[in-house]
């Protein structure tokens, strides 16, 4: 996980941004409408029997029952097919907290779904809030953590342009079926940031030079964690390399000592 300067400034500033946002757009008339014009736009334009069981099998897809299982499989890999504990942790970490964080904006906003009778939705979600959207949520946080993953790998740029196009496309699929407006999606990205840039500060400031006394994390660190042990080669040559130090140490010395 990077660590991001000035990171409690700028995630408590991106996560006002994002709620000043949706404060506007769920309670004034300044964005509602035009929200729901690309609604309609795109129900009028885009919709037809062959792409829309597509767009429902990715709103499934990345549905909370499937981001659970999505994030339990991925960190069960991590951690034991890869035995890298950290970094399931910190995946865990990255997903939940940045999905999560959309709940948070949901009752801070409070803003109705789109109005069936309008876009004829084609997955009611009642019950809910629409401000921001959590399958976009999901989805952003999820390539967030798949980059800080490659990011010292040559798969960071595919990494990151193969997740692009993934949360496009699940932003796509919410408003194909009318679940939200353009503005939910925009504020997925923001929320889930804000969460995700906060979390990294107190990963490398408090978290991660704790990992080992917490409970639960011990056991799996010592257990899945593999020793950084030195080959007998390199040790040989690290000793090799000590003792013509010394040699030569020695001699210097020897030299300036003599009359």
């Amino acid at each position: 996980m990077p660590f991001v300067r000035h990171w409690l400034r700028n995630s408590v500033l991106l996560f006002a941004v994002a709620i000043a946002l949706g404060l506007v757009a769920a309670h004034t008339s300044l964005i509602q409408p035009h929200d729901l014009k690309w609604d309609q736009h795109l129900e009028d334009d885009t919709r037809s029997s062959a792409l829309t069981p597509v767009m429902k099998l990715v709103s499934d897809i990345v549905s909370p029952v499937g981001g659970l299982i999505i994030l339990a499989l991925w960190c069960g890999w991590l951690l034991i097919r890869r035995h890298r504990p950290v970094q399931a942790v910190s995946t865990f970490l990255v997903v939940a907290v940045g999905w999560n964080s959309s709940e948070v904006a949901k009752i801070l906003v409070a803003r109705n779904r789109p109005p069936i009778a309008a876009v004829h939705s084609l997955d009611p979600e009642i019950g809910s809030n629409s401000f921001p959207s959590g399958h976009v949520a999901f989805t952003v946080s999820a390539v967030i953590a798949a980059y800080f993953l490659a990011r010292h790998t040559r798969a960071r740029r595919p990494v990151a342009v193969i997740g692009a196009a993934v949360v496009a496309l699940v932003a796509f699929s919410r408003l194909y079926i009318g679940a939200h407006y353009p503005t939910d999606v925009l504020g997925s990205l923001l929320v889930s940031s804000s969460a995700i840039i906060f979390l990294t500060g107190l990963w490398h400031g408090w978290l991660l030079p704790r990992l080992h006394t917490v409970p639960v994390a011990s056991p799996l660190l010592a257990r899945f964690g593999p020793l950084e042990v030195q080959p007998a080669a390199s040790q040989a040559a690290a000793g090799g390399s000590a003792g013509r130090r010394s040699r030569i140490e020695s001699s210097r010395r020897h030299r300036h000592a003599a009359p």
